[in-house]
């Protein structure tokens, strides 16, 4: 299976390509959305350097990957499900970490949740992942919620040698949701006819 195009009530998801570059240097260039990943902006040198490994990222398991965002053809960040382990020695099968950079003017209006949600739901339902994991700096509040928001719970905090992004004193966070509960909460919802 290769990265599928998805689609929810406002965004189209299409995979991350070449032809996005420019997108790409647009969200990593903003040293406020880069403020809890990186800690500061992104130069283009940098960013075609973080293009080439994200295009890498579909190539380790069928149907992961990068996803570029859409609203009414308006580009508004990307969302990603990388596969667990990526760029250390092993890969963890059945897992996929859960990630999202919006462009600063899309803040605040759902999109993230949006997105991450339906990745959760592609994770379980059309890859049959049996965990997805997202993580942040704890000072993060707003990636929080919308890891919560999207069902993943607290795990655990952690603290990481040589971190000195904005607020890594206050240390990491991950975030997580097994396919087992994800069923069992969608299974309640279609009994009560939630969608």
């Amino acid at each position: 299976m290769s990265q599928a195009t998805l689609q929810t009530d406002r965004i189209r998801l299409v995979p991350l390509g070449d032809e996005h570059l420019e997108l790409e240097v647009e969200l990593d260039s903003d040293p406020e959305v880069m403020r809890y990943l990186t800690g500061d902006a992104r130069t283009r040198a940098q960013v075609e350097k973080a293009h080439g490994l994200r295009l890498a990222t579909a190539e380790a398991v069928s149907g992961l990957g990068f996803w570029v965002g859409f609203v009414e053809d308006e580009f508004v960040g990307w969302w990603l499900l990388q596969p667990a382990g990526w760029g250390e020695e092993t890969l963890l099968p059945g897992q996929a970490e859960l990630g999202y950079r919006l462009l600063r003017r899309h803040w605040g209006k759902g999109l993230a949740t949006e997105g991450a949600r339906e990745l959760v739901r592609h994770s379980f339902q059309d890859l049959e992942m049996q965990r997805v994991f997202a993580l942040t700096l704890a000072v993060n509040e707003r990636s929080r919620a919308t890891m919560a928001s999207v069902g993943l719970q607290y795990i655990r905090t952690f603290h990481e040698d040589d971190d000195d992004r904005d607020g890594s004193e206050l240390g990491a966070v991950e975030y997580a949701l097994t396919r087992d509960q994800w069923e069992s909460t969608h299974r309640g919802r279609d009994a009560l006819g939630v969608t």
